[in-house]
């Protein structure tokens, strides 16, 4: 069994830490005679720092729980975002019957794969083996208007939703030399460095951001926002190596790579909102929106630094 041991529980302190500081900050705002813009803002960041308490508290929980409480809350994690995508991207009744293996035959027995440590078929079981059989399960049913589409959707999600983000829980199955007993270690620095990439892009483009990205896709995602908040979570992947099996240039590298990724899973996510014509996926989380806009970059870092990882440390 994996666990987070020392260095794990000094990395929840600090998350715990930073959050006092965050509510201390949001109270304190609250205290402050504000525009009527200026209160929605506070409110809304009182209402994201309320549900980051709620999501350390539930990943804690998992943690704690060890590798079975960590698949379990990931598997209910792709559960909830992939029923996101499937309400966002309509399908027809033909395609019932593969939505069923979807949900309740490839999820489960693709995350029973991740919790046995079954790498092998782990690693093809969606993009083979689910890839061909659930358009095949379409074409069953008879209904072939907008057949090509309406496949594309299904396996898309199955892909981004359950296959992309089960790289996250799959780093417990890895055996990493010097490293025992450490991985969900490596699971909390990923998810923290993913994160505050998120939080921090957010902050540097409230404080300075002028030059938008893409203007037409995500006015919100700046230039400045950005720079900042890769840089700045990048710097703090690597202050935290020494929770790692990797060298401080290692980490800053491996840092880098996931705040950029997960920019990229942001800025793809995004585009499939706004074809979609919706700012959010889901209402899920208060401040946050639904699941999917709270894991849209993991879905890009997880499966690329879990082969990262892989390759070179195990």
């Amino acid at each position: 069994m994996s666990g987070f041991g020392f260095y794990g529980h000094w990395l929840l302190g600090g998350v715990l830490l930073v959050l006092v500081i965050a509510s201390l900050i949001g109270y304190r705002l609250t205290q402050r005679p504000l525009s009527e813009r200026g209160r929605a803002t506070v409110d809304n960041l009182n209402a994201r720092i309320r549900a980051w308490w709620a999501m350390c508290a539930v990943f804690a929980a998992a943690l704690a729980c060890g590798d079975l409480g960590t698949v379990l809350l990931f598997a209910l994690v792709s559960f909830l975002g992939l029923r996101e995508f499937i309400t966002l991207t309509p399908t027809r009744r033909g395609d019932h019957e593969t939505l069923f293996w979807s949900f309740f035959v490839f999820l489960p027995l693709h995350y029973w794969l991740v919790g046995t440590r079954w790498y092998g078929l782990f690693a093809i079981l969606i993009p083979v083996y689910a890839f061909l059989f659930l358009p095949l399960r379409s074409a069953l049913a008879g209904d072939t208007e907008h057949f090509l589409e309406r496949s594309a959707k299904i396996q898309w999600g199955l892909m981004i939703c359950v296959y992309a983000v089960s790289h996250a829980p799959a780093l417990l199955m890895l055996e990493i030399p010097g490293y025992s007993g450490q991985n969900a270690t490596l699971l909390i620095w990923l998810v923290l460095v993913v994160q505050l990439s998120d939080v921090l892009q957010y902050v540097f483009g409230k404080l300075c951001g002028r030059r938008a990205i893409v203007p037409r896709l995500s006015p919100n995602k700046t230039v400045e926002g950005f720079v900042g908040g890769v840089l700045s979570a990048a710097l703090i992947g690597t202050a935290l190596w020494w929770a790692t099996p990797f060298t401080p240039w290692q980490a800053f590298m491996l840092a880098l790579l996931v705040t950029l990724l997960g920019f990229a899973g942001g800025l793809v996510m995004s585009a499939i909102k706004r074809d979609r014509g919706v700012k959010d996926f889901g209402a899920m989380i208060e401040g946050h929106g639904g699941m999917l806009d709270r894991i849209d970059s993991l879905c890009f870092a997880a499966p690329v630094f879990f082969h990262a990882v892989r390759y070179w440390w195990t």
